[in-house]
């Protein structure tokens, strides 16, 4: 097999990431060299990868699952361009790994051609080195106002003569009017390379959607490729932590006789917010995302996740009450634990001329450090141990801590101390820490006997890895069994079929 394929999505959070996770863990299964790709991603969510030159790079943290279903390590030709929104009209422009520019709506038309260039760049290379490149556009094709100069849905279709599928979130309503619209607002030339439909998060009986997928067929001369339904296994790697909802997971029953209840606080620029996934994996542990005070009080153990806008986002935790739910559960002896963005809030100060451009703002004063923001940030892979248990995690992050000597929380491999621990607070830069299971289960323990939940019992069996590994084989499966994988075949060995019909009123 040679060729490649370009996953759209009637709108964003419809399916894009995961179909094409699914669509990469059934080639790689077949035996295909595949690799995924993502020309554009605007997310929070990324992972640090390391290059040949040792130098450390961020990609989205969708693209980084990707490439786990391909049975590759993440790579930063996987997704040269990320951009991390900062706020409502600005965002950090990452290219091939590296942070070059902050850019708003105004300025980034200007930088788009090199990005765009650097994209096709990089995906002919990928090509090059494959058999098969399974690509995932953003938000929607067809976004109207942004055709002109896209690179990442049908611009790149069009640069590559790749075969387009687009998927729709069924669960939403309106999939078919989705679908029509998408279509019928494409140009000609854009149209030709729809090739189909893929619907997806279906609950119910498949002869109620028959009747739709033969009409939106005969409207528009493609198929419904396949339906994939709702299933509860598919939640790791939320591209967006909207996608969670408010509960994480599917928590499963407790092995002692109580709950461990996380409230995990969602900030508006919250990042890396697969730090709590780790915790919800586990038996007996309910991690609840919330933007309420009172989900707060109600909780055993709380977390501050990391943020792209450390200060901006404290001082939204004030001006919500959230600050004082969060000093209250600190006051009470319960265990709050910071990552990143979180921890730097816990500092007594925070001193941002980078990130903010505020100077030196207090913070919430619950562990005994101050905080400073260097212009370059620390992008690495981390090992080391805590609580007497190994520990390996990544840091993506310009705040460091600049003042007092606290207990750590983590030391590094060589013995250096990371992170602060007062009590039951608890603050570290390590993203994906929770990840390692031994000390998942201790701090649990810990956090469980902090909160007086004496009646909590951690799993002794949970591996998290081996979690990650069986959703996307879950995702493989759901490929192989409910799409039409013979035409999918078809599609990234041939292109787009000739001949496909124009469905008006198209865009000029």
């Amino acid at each position: 097999m040679t060729g490649g394929l370009l996953v759209t999505g009637t709108t964003s959070d419809a399916g894009k990431s995961i179909l094409t996770a699914g669509i990469c863990r059934w080639l790689h299964r077949e035996g295909v060299r595949v690799a995924p790709f993502k020309a554009q991603n605007m997310s929070n969510n990324s992972v640090v990868v390391v290059g040949p030159d040792g130098r450390g790079g961020e990609i989205g943290r969708a693209q980084a699952m990707q490439a786990q279903a391909c049975g590759l390590p993440p790579d930063l030709r996987f997704n040269p361009v990320l951009l991390k929104p900062g706020s409502d009209r600005s965002s950090q422009v990452v290219l091939l790994g590296e942070a070059v520019d902050t850019v708003t709506a105004g300025n980034y038309r200007q930088l788009r051609p090199k990005l765009a260039q650097v994209a096709w760049d990089t995906l002919a290379d990928l090509r090059g080195d494959y058999d098969a490149v399974i690509c995932e556009g953003a938000g929607s094709p067809a976004e109207i106002n942004l055709r002109d100069g896209d690179f990442v849905n049908m611009g790149l279709a069009r640069r590559f003569g790749l075969p387009s599928i687009v998927v729709g979130d069924i669960d939403r309503g309106g999939v078919f009017a989705a679908f029509f619209g998408t279509l019928a607002l494409l140009s000609a030339e854009d149209q030709a390379l729809v090739a189909g439909f893929v619907t997806n998060k279906f609950r119910g009986d498949l002869g109620i959607l028959r009747p739709g997928n033969d009409m939106i067929t005969a409207l528009t001369g493609r198929p419904v490729l396949g339906v994939l339904p709702f299933h509860p296994d598919v939640w790791l790697d939320a591209e967006d932590s909207l996608a969670y909802g408010t509960t994480l997971g599917r928590p499963g029953p407790p092995r002692g006789r109580e709950w461990l209840r996380v409230a995990v606080i969602r900030l508006p620029r919250i990042s890396n917010a697969t730090d709590a996934e780790a915790l919800a994996a586990e038996p007996g542990v309910r991690v609840h995302l919330t933007v309420e005070p009172g989900d707060v009080a109600d909780a055993d153990l709380v977390m501050l996740p990391g943020s792209k806008a450390t200060v901006s986002d404290l001082d939204w935790l004030r001006r919500t009450g959230l600050a004082d739910a969060v000093l209250a559960h600190a006051a009470a002896g319960k265990p709050l634990v910071g990552v990143c963005g979180g921890f730097q809030m816990l500092a007594g100060t925070i001193d941002d001329e980078v990130e903010s451009g505020h100077g030196v703002v207090p913070g919430l004063g619950l562990l005994p450090v101050g905080v400073t923001f260097a212009a370059r940030k620390t992008l690495a892979h981390s090992a080391g141990t805590a609580l007497g248990a190994s520990v390996h995690g990544y840091e993506i992050h310009h705040g460091y801590v600049s003042t007092g000597t606290p207990e750590p929380f983590l030391h590094y491999a060589g013995g250096q101390p990371e992170g602060a621990v007062a009590g039951n607070v608890y603050g570290t830069h390590w993203h994906g820490a929770f990840e390692s299971d031994e000390f998942r289960r201790r701090f649990l323990t810990v956090a469980a006997a902090q909160a007086g939940r004496h009646g909590f019992t951690v799993a002794p069996d949970t591996r998290y890895a081996t979690i990650r590994e069986r959703a996307l084989d879950v995702l493989g499966d759901l490929v192989a069994e409910h799409l039409d994988t013979a035409a999918l075949r078809r599609l990234v060995e041939k292109g787009p079929p000739p001949g496909l019909p124009f469905v008006p009123p198209g865009a000029p």
